[in-house]
């Protein structure tokens, strides 16, 4: 699936809920559903800045697609974070760096969170986005 195509299976599911109480319930669902970074991976070098809780951001480029893995000490973060990597994770670094991750505001998180848990929100995926940048010349190379 595209990122788009993703983003859009994401607002589609936040639609089912009219109640930010549920999207809250929802959103710690998709969190418990992330797979569990390997522990190797939780050092300091993968915190993500700027983040209230703590985040372990992990990211590899396999067979020309970045993959991440990703842990967070906090439950709503957590399903913060698993929604980016749904989204994000197992593209090419151009589709990531490109991408406009539009789900962010449809589904209304930008209103609906802490202004801590917002900015932490910009952090994964600036984040995220720089470590794909960072993949960009390699992916030229394949």
């Amino acid at each position: 699936m595209t990122i788009n195509e993703l983003q859009d299976e994401i607002i589609e599911e936040f639609e089912l809920f009219s109640d930010w109480m549920d999207k809250y319930e929802n959103i710690i669902e998709i969190g418990k559903e992330l797979p569990l970074i390997d522990p190797k991976y939780k050092v300091r070098d993968n915190l993500i800045k700027g983040c209230q809780s703590n985040v372990w951001l992990h990211q590899e480029f396999t067979d020309g697609k970045v993959i991440y893995t990703a842990d967070s000490d906090a439950i709503i973060t957590k399903g913060l974070i698993s929604m980016m990597i749904k989204v994000l994770s197992g593209h090419t670094p151009t589709e990531i760096v490109e991408s406009e991750l539009y789900f962010i505001d449809t589904i209304g998180l930008q209103n609906h969170l802490s202004p801590n848990r917002s900015n932490g929100l910009l952090s994964m995926l600036k984040q995220m986005k720089i470590s794909a940048a960072g993949f960009q010349s390699k992916e030229i190379k394949n």
